[in-house]
């Protein structure tokens, strides 16, 4: 995401730079704008600065990365595509492409998954965790792609949450990271905020850090399905889905994804985001019992990265 920048009116001099930030930004607290500015993403005139300093009528605040909003609403957005690749009464299966972000993170954004199941099927307003997500019963990162399970009723997101938490969702990554996977493994280790860097999570490898607040259990199993010259296809399962597990476990396995930059993958000419697929998930009907399973197709600019390497 690039940098927004918020040119300060004559109006809002001598304002602090954290009211300001709230009162510019629809959706955004307090506590958000302090997020934000502990981790050093904003900045006035290209100078890094606290929560407490004053803004001055023509200076310019950058805010680097998108910021936490509070009571958000994903607006109904119908010219955002939608691949549904399930529908029923009780819930749908969709594939959200790579670059597509799961839910808003600004009260006026739009072009997300959330905005387009909105748009599709209001009765989702008021199912969720929050009025920005949708019936959306976990979540993919934006350059992830994939299939996502979405409640159609409250009752119905209750269910898929209990299963989701007892690990009887059943859930599949394809992956190409770096380097020869030679058999398969298991990565058992806690996740957590990384420090001084709110856009990546750490691996807890040693226990203590494991026991810290913020701390959750995390493992994800893995096994070679293709192996390349300089790259291996894995297919890799995470019952847990804590926020970028896949990635941080495989990076911390010496083997991050190819195109995730952010754990130190390499670059993919072509590819979109990182090359993380949700290629399937099983699970009994929330209300009929039934088994069910739904599977995705690598989308064409990850097939062609697989081909070339």
């Amino acid at each position: 995401m690039d940098p927004l920048s918020l040119p300060v009116r004559p109006d809002e001099d001598g304002s602090r730079l954290d009211v300001f930030l709230v009162r510019r930004l629809p959706g955004v607290g307090r506590a958000a704008a302090k997020e934000a500015l502990e981790a050093g993403r904003v900045r006035v005139d290209g100078r890094r600065v606290r929560k407490g300093d004053r803004v001055v009528a023509g200076a310019t605040v950058t805010v680097d990365g998108a910021m936490r909003v509070r009571d958000a609403v994903a607006l109904p957005d119908p010219s955002a595509p939608l691949h549904v690749r399930f529908e029923d009464d009780a819930l749908l299966v969709v594939d959200k492409p790579a670059g597509m972000p799961t839910h808003p993170l600004r009260a006026d954004e739009l072009g997300t998954l959330a905005n387009a199941l909105r748009a599709r099927y209001p009765e989702l307003e008021g199912v969720g965790f929050s009025p920005r997500e949708p019936g959306l019963v976990h979540r993919l990162d934006t350059g992830t792609s994939g299939l996502v399970l979405v409640a159609r009723s409250a009752a119905v997101f209750d269910t898929l949450v209990r299963a989701l938490r007892a690990s009887e969702v059943d859930k599949h990554y394809l992956a190409l990271v770096t380097g020869r996977v030679p058999g398969r493994f298991v990565v058992d280790a806690p996740l957590g905020p990384m420090p001084g860097d709110s856009r990546r999570v750490k691996v807890a490898a040693d226990p203590m850090d494991g026991a810290r607040p913020g701390f959750r259990a995390a493992r994800t199993d893995v096994a070679p399905l293709d192996a390349r010259a300089h790259t291996t296809l894995v297919r890799a399962r995470a019952p847990s889905a804590a926020r970028h597990q896949v990635r941080a476990h495989l990076a911390f396995a010496g083997h991050p994804l190819v195109g995730d930059a952010l754990y130190g993958g390499p670059a993919a000419e072509g590819l979109v985001g990182h090359f993380l697929h949700a290629a399937s998930i099983a699970l009994r009907h929330p209300t009929k019992g039934t088994p069910l399973v739904f599977e995705s197709p690598l989308p064409a600019d990850r097939q062609a990265v697989l081909d070339a390497s």
